[in-house]
């Protein structure tokens, strides 16, 4: 740095030190502070290149001064990561509305007037998942005492009827109707209607009186040895999930905690797809990339506010919930639709072939992902 550049930055630091602006005494209940006066830097403070504006031309730095409140701080930071003034809501309304537009937009090269779109998808990627983690997980464990008023009929009808049981048979039958009533599913209909039968002999992998509901993954200890990796995998699950799932509420709040992970790594494989799906287009990777990129931010999007719509409707309205559910699922098959054949120009017919067939090898993907991570969940301490 020459020493004309550095006596120009050293006279602009000893002229903000002596720059002391006028301060109005604060009273307890009164009285406004004067504002403060903000310096203009005449050198980048980086490079030490003269400054023509509010961004240096030579590194691009910002020319902010941080020696002041907080509060302005803050604000320089909100205002720069983001830009709510314009980017954010107008990037935000236009992905709602028109997301192969946008899409377009960007690979067209006017990018300064949007957000962009990694950074729209980080953004409502933590807004949707922080929501989601709102998202309470009520396990059958926890809807014991709840037993619906069929089953209550079912299982006094089934009670009446065993009156002429021997007692060993009614004892039996009776903890089989308890067991049946507290968790849903074929065995409630089967041994209320059944009352004269005696319960199924438990299978070897399950404890008769033990919950069902709270064995998630069984291994079977009586078909001999077992090979070192299920032996593995058997100590890994017992060690996540607990002996009896006491511990599975834990294993699922790691997994959902995962799948933000997962969605983040499937974008490039989705971009992939849409890659081989429009090999003859002659498209660059990242086209399809900022695509991937903003129709998963449309997603996300779309599913808050189809969420945020049925609670309100629940609350408000409850009999236009399920309507209104089926109107917005529509509304964004239908987005997702019309963004494809925006973005890729084809006709209708192909781009439902492609829309279809691309589906369905991004839902194959989306399960091996799942799988992948649910595995990672239970394999890693």
């Amino acid at each position: 740095m020459s020493d004309e550049t550095s006596d120009a930055i050293i006279g602009d630091a000893i002229a903000a030190s002596l720059e002391k602006p006028e301060r109005a005494r604060r009273r307890l209940f009164g009285g406004k502070k004067a504002a403060e006066e903000k310096h203009s830097f005449t050198h980048c403070e980086d490079c030490g290149a003269e400054l023509h504006g509010h961004y240096c031309s030579k590194c691009g730095q910002v020319a902010v001064d941080y020696r002041r409140s907080f509060r302005h701080v803050v604000a320089d930071v909100a205002e720069s990561f983001l830009n709510w003034d314009s980017k954010f809501v107008k990037t935000i309304g236009l992905l709602v509305v028109r997301p192969g537009w946008l899409t377009n937009q960007f690979v067209a090269g006017r990018r300064t007037r949007y957000l962009h779109p990694l950074r729209l998808y980080l953004l409502v990627s933590i807004v949707f998942f922080l929501c989601a983690r709102f998202i309470s997980i009520s396990p059958v464990s926890a809807r014991k005492g709840e037993m619906p008023p069929e089953a209550r009929a079912k299982m006094e009808e089934a009670m009446k009827n065993m009156q002429n049981l021997p007692p060993g048979v009614r004892e039996q039958v009776q903890k089989a109707l308890a067991e049946a009533a507290k968790t849903p599913g074929p065995a409630e209909s089967g041994a209320a209607t059944s009352g004269t039968e005696s319960p199924p002999a438990a299978s070897p992998t399950r404890t008769p009186g033990k919950d069902e509901s709270s064995d998630i993954v069984q291994f079977d200890d009586n078909n001999g040895p077992k090979n070192p990796f299920e032996t593995w995998l058997q100590r890994r699950v017992k060690d996540k999930v607990g002996e009896e799932g006491t511990k599975k509420e834990l294993f699922i709040e790691a997994l959902r905690s995962n799948v933000s992970t997962m969605m983040l790594f499937c974008i490039p494989l989705f971009a992939f797809v849409l890659k081989i799906l429009y090999l003859r287009h002659r498209r660059f990777y990242i086209e399809h990339l900022v695509y991937a990129l903003h129709i998963h931010a449309f997603f996300y999007i779309a599913v808050l506010l189809t969420s945020f719509s049925a609670v309100a409707a629940k609350r408000w309205a409850p009999p236009l919930e399920r309507p209104l559910i089926w109107m917005l699922s529509i509304f964004v098959v239908v987005q997702v639709f019309l963004s494809i054949r925006q973005v890729y120009r084809q006709g209708w017919f192909m781009s439902t072939f492609k829309f279809l067939f691309g589906g369905f090898i991004y839902l194959f993907v989306l399960i091996a992902a799942f799988a992948i991570t649910a595995f990672a969940t239970i394999a890693l301490p």
